[in-house]
């Protein structure tokens, strides 16, 4: 599989990544392992997952089988830290809470580092600089090797990152974040993904086939088997069910139909290769569908199809995003 520089740094992962999201809670450790096999003998590398991942099981599945799957050097395991559950509170980005959940991440996955360490999502009560020192002590400290964020919107990555480019001192510079990017899911290009290129840094795109709709699997029913049946996840599904989402899915199986491929290929391939993306995560339920989402590799779609599916699924943007000599 081809590797990509993370961001503006040294770092290469493969340019699709393992998600572990089920982990601990719906996939259990003989599935896991069955994935990390497809995905490590396919030239994977990137393995995302987070402290609150089935309240830490999937860290600890993981951790299960490094070493005894596949050597921890040939991985680069990324997790992050600061999502908490309290209903009053759904975020914890202060310094001592990010390294004591640090701490424990790294004893559940049997390691002394992890290769990317992300702040999950932002915390408007916490003082930015406070947060970002702490990555910059994970950093200095050998416990993380790089850093990144999760879920910042445009002017919080923007003011992170520079913060971190030009603040005095020794600072550890933003690799990455990570958003749900997709044909459903394209926000992030207003602002995130600007400032990301702007700043040198990578996107990882979370829920590329935007929460498994894009396989095309919801077209007719609901398959008692998916996310979108289950009690778990099934609210989860749901936003990308309606007839918006079913233009673009149509449009998507047209576009599959005639390469002879799959929708889901179709999509991931879209995702893969747009601009500023680095390596989007990928989740599966069995090694026969991560298979076929690793098989993407030999795939690069047409610049007509491209533009087709950019078409279809292009977000209404309006002032002050668009250019103003045209409004």
């Amino acid at each position: 599989m081809e590797q990509r520089h993370l961001g503006r740094t040294g770092l290469r992962v493969s340019r699709i990544g393992l998600g572990t999201l089920t982990w601990g809670r719906d996939t259990d450790e003989h599935d896991a392992a069955d994935l990390m096999k497809v995905f490590w003998e396919a030239g994977g590398t990137l393995v995302d997952t987070a402290d609150v991942y089935g309240d830490g099981d999937a860290e600890y599945v993981l951790g299960q089988l490094v070493e005894r799957l596949v050597p921890r050097r040939e991985l680069v395991i990324a997790t992050k830290a600061g999502s908490v559950p309290d209903p009053d509170r759904r975020f914890d980005a202060s310094r001592g809470h990010l390294l004591a959940a640090l701490d424990a991440s790294l004893e559940r996955l049997g390691t002394d580092y992890v290769d990317l360490w992300q702040v999950h999502a932002f915390d408007p009560a916490t003082p930015l600089d406070e947060t970002l020192q702490a990555l910059d002590i994970a950093v200095s400290s050998g416990r993380a090797r790089y850093a990144g964020v999760s879920n910042f919107c445009g002017w919080q990555l923007a003011k992170a990152a520079t913060w971190q480019l030009a603040a005095p001192g020794v600072r550890t510079r933003l690799a990455s974040t990570q958003m749900e990017y997709s044909l459903l899911q394209r926000g992030v290009e207003r602002e995130v993904l600007p400032a990301a290129l702007d700043l040198g840094v990578g996107l990882l795109p979370s829920s590329p086939l935007g929460r498994g709709v894009l396989t095309g699997k919801y077209r007719n029913t609901t398959p008692a088997d998916s996310r979108g049946a289950s009690d778990d996840l099934s609210a989860f599904v749901a936003p990308y069910l309606d007839d918006a989402a079913s233009r673009i899915v149509d449009a998507v199986a047209t576009a599959a139909d005639g390469l002879a491929t799959s929708t889901l290929q179709v999509a991931l391939a879209w995702i893969r290769d747009r601009p500023g993306v680095v390596a989007p995560i990928v989740g599966a339920r069995n090694a026969q569908q991560l298979t076929e989402a690793l098989s993407v590799e030999a795939l690069s779609l047409p610049d007509e199809i491209c533009q087709a599916l950019d078409d279809v699924s292009a977000p209404v943007h309006r002032y002050p995003d668009q250019d103003w000599s045209t409004l």
